[in-house]
């Protein structure tokens, strides 16, 4: 492993880096790893980090981390479960707060600006309103799950999320495990009136996998779906979802350098600046 630097870097520098990098890489082999063995992989990385020979992974010996770089990374780690400063509140009562942890790059979460959240928690709030009982799936975007119980704590929200830490959010938790399209519990099957995702990567095969879960979560009566991912998805979300994009353009807090779009299932009039022309 080679680290370049500017200046020479101090031990703590040089650990925590290491630290990082570890969790880095071996984060590809958790997110594939089922919800039960999950526990037991997270559990290793409090001493010795080790890959098991699987058809996805080689490896020839085990992973130790130094005393020094061990507590490095559960220094980082612990910074990681730590509310992020700019919390939005549900409601005025601080005891029915709603809070959005520490973006985790390592589990490619990147969160909305606030503009971008508040934008399309509007628009589901207004969609919501053509249904009675609406139900609304949040895939992957646990940002817009604070925002929409922000604006509206009475709509009934579900968030589908792969990291733990939102197991606080209670009953309106559930694991999800984009790899494991349909493996969800059964209430959830076809209930959904408006569907929000934002696949985890951009790649073919991620939105294909997401697509299938959208299918199992969406009412058979009628349902709405935005989809907010890469322009470099356009065609595929054509292809897979029959969605189109429209004016408005989700940023993130970190600045992605990639274009993101928001694609949508109807026509939104001239909410969110309309549907794209086609050129």
């Amino acid at each position: 492993m080679k680290f370049l630097y500017k200046r020479k870097p101090n031990r703590k520098a040089l650990n925590i880096q290491l630290a990082v990098s570890v969790k880095f890489y071996f984060t590809p082999v958790l997110r594939r790893r089922s919800s039960m063995e999950k526990e037991d992989e997270l559990q290793r990385l409090h001493g010795k980090v080790s890959v098991p020979r699987d058809g996805d992974v080689e490896d020839d010996d085990p992973l130790v981390l130094s005393s020094q770089a061990l507590a490095a990374l559960q220094e980082f780690l612990a910074d990681q479960n730590k509310p992020t400063e700019s919390t939005p509140e549900a409601g005025g009562d601080e005891s029915e707060k709603v809070e959005l942890v520490t973006e985790d790059w390592r589990l490619s979460q990147f969160w909305y600006e606030p503009e971008t959240a508040e934008t399309v928690a509007e628009e589901v709030v207004t969609l919501s309103q053509r249904f009675s009982g609406c139900r609304v799936a949040c895939i992957a975007c646990p940002t817009l799950y604070v925002y929409l119980k922000k604006r509206d704590p009475s709509l009934h929200v579900q968030l589908l999320e792969y990291d733990m830490r939102f197991e606080r959010y209670g009953s309106e938790f559930t694991f999800y495990d984009y790899n494991e399209p349909e493996d969800l519990p059964l209430q959830l099957k076809h209930c959904f009136h408006i569907i929000v995702a934002d696949p985890p990567y951009l790649s073919r095969e991620c939105l294909e996998r997401v697509s299938q879960t959208i299918s199992f979560l969406a009412s058979p009566v009628d349902s709405l779906l935005l989809l907010l991912t890469g322009e470099v998805q356009r065609e595929h979300a054509a292809e897979l979802l029959g969605v189109r994009p429209c004016v408005f353009k989700p940023l993130h807090s970190s600045k992605l350098g990639n274009e993101f779009r928001l694609f949508i299932s109807y026509d939104p009039g001239t909410r969110l600046g309309g549907l794209e022309e086609d050129s």
